[in-house]
């Protein structure tokens, strides 16, 4: 038996036995009407029995429920098709009882507005945690009754700059970064923003004293989801979030993530070919009274090389690659457990990677190759966004080269286009469609450019 379905037969029974209670009917007049047996629906009130889907869409008509008890008995492990996600309760609210007691109380709410209580041992909150079945009510990734309590009350506006659910949503935060290179924007954006609107509950809740750890919080979610939209090609989108994150870090003092976040809008600005908005707001970033992270001036004179090469200026592009490189060797580890997330995972091997797209629209494709085909070496299968766009950019590459690899390009293409419709990235998307129109100018009968070109189709 899985191991929420112990909490959710004890759901269906408490709903149950209010439904019926607040109907006026015994059980035995609703087994009648609902042509079930009595005594089963005794014990499914009990919490040791649940109905066959078919029974309870009569008893769920016969209490005139809306479909609140359809809807929770779909919530049973074996309801539950192995491709769908799981269906969160339709929970209206979430109290931690005071006092001793080993007990949480659930409300719920049928489609009519109609409000049903449920208690819950903490034992059966976490069953239900871990189904992931009070995704509504709790941030994603709670799945510790202690923790859940303590969020509980902090979402209860009992305390909303809380340190430890702050240092909660830190980690969280950090390991969405983790996630998004396996799995890719499509997967993360929704969670992100959900727990964006969280946190921004909990400062309207807070004293606009008390908010500056909130804000700082809230500063690094905005970025995170300007970046999911860049790799979306929702450009527009990305750039609003990176100008709400701006306005939360100017708002928190955090200078450091003000500059970051103009490296942000200079990347963004690449995916538009703008070379002049890609060096200025580069340059801009390390001018920023306050940000001395030599990193993120790393990070900003990366950017700017980036937009040299596409302003076609090769010298300017290996000044800046040179100068990003000596500040990385010079600090290899960020100790600032404030910066942005991004800027703990920078470093040398970041920087080479980023340097090759500027080393083939300079003209030297060849150390483009040899740098990507070395990344791919080194990024494991599982990243699978990651490795999808390294694979594409190396498709494009080995077309810019002297000796063009039509036949390689297109095997790197293939399997480039498998990443990119599984995590939605519109970077690798990108690259695929630029490979795509090469190809049908320069090598339109090669076998397999069809399967290429529609396999790049399908993406939209």
């Amino acid at each position: 038996m899985d191991a929420d379905s112990d909490a959710v037969r004890h759901v269906f029974g408490v709903v149950l036995h209010h439904l019926r209670a607040e109907a006026g009917l015994s059980l035995r007049a609703l087994a009648a009407q609902a042509r079930y047996d009595h005594t089963r629906l005794s014990r499914a009130e009990r919490g040791e029995h649940l109905p066959a889907a078919d029974w309870v869409k009569d008893i769920d008509n016969a209490l005139h429920a809306g479909g609140l008890l359809t809807l929770l008995r779909s919530l049973a492990p074996a309801q539950m098709a192995p491709s769908r996600g799981r269906t969160a309760l339709p929970l209206a609210g979430l109290h931690v009882d005071d006092g001793p007691s080993d007990s949480v109380t659930l409300q719920m709410q049928t489609p009519d507005g109609r409000t049903v209580q449920v208690k819950l041992s903490r034992r059966q909150l976490g069953e239900l945690m871990a189904g992931g079945l009070l995704r509504t009510m709790l941030p994603a990734g709670v799945t510790d009754a202690d923790e859940a309590e303590r969020v509980a009350k902090v979402l209860a506006e009992e305390n909303p700059v809380d340190p430890q659910v702050l240092s909660y949503f830190g980690r969280l935060l950090t390991e969405h970064f983790t996630a998004d290179k396996m799995m890719g924007p499509r997967q993360l954006l929704g969670t992100t923003l959900a727990q964006v609107r969280v946190l921004e509950r909990l400062r309207r809740a807070a004293s606009p004293d008390t908010t500056e750890p909130l804000l700082r919080l809230l500063a690094q979610y905005g970025e995170f989801a300007g970046w999911l939209h860049q790799d979306l090609g929702a450009t527009t989108a990305a750039r609003y979030w990176s100008d709400r994150a701006s306005g939360w870090a100017q708002a928190a003092g955090d200078y450091g993530m003000v500059a970051y976040l103009m490296i942000r809008k200079s990347n963004i600005a690449l995916l538009d070919n703008d070379a002049r908005e890609v060096i200025e707001l580069a340059a801009a970033a390390r001018k920023v009274p306050g940000a001395t992270n030599p990193r993120l001036h790393a990070l900003a004179a990366q950017q700017q090389a980036r937009g040299w090469a596409l302003y076609g200026d090769a010298t300017r592009f290996q000044q800046q690659i040179e100068d990003a490189g000596s500040l990385l060797r010079e600090y290899p580890a960020d100790h600032d457990p404030a910066a942005p997330v991004y800027l703990h995972q920078y470093s040398l091997d970041v920087l080479e990677e980023q340097s090759a797209g500027g080393y083939k629209a300079c003209g030297q494709a060849a150390v483009a190759v040899r740098i990507l085909e070395d990344k791919i070496k080194a990024v494991g299968e599982h990243l699978r966004r990651d490795q999808g766009h390294l694979l594409a950019k190396l498709a494009n590459t080995v077309l810019a080269t002297k000796e063009p690899e039509p036949d390689r390009a297109i095997a790197l293409g293939l399997r480039s286009a498998a990443a990119a419709a599984f995590t939605g990235s519109a970077r690798i998307g990108k690259e695929l469609r630029t490979l795509d129109s090469v190809l049908a100018v320069h090598f339109p009968a090669l076998p397999g450019r069809r399967e290429l070109h529609d396999a790049v189709a399908a993406l939209g």
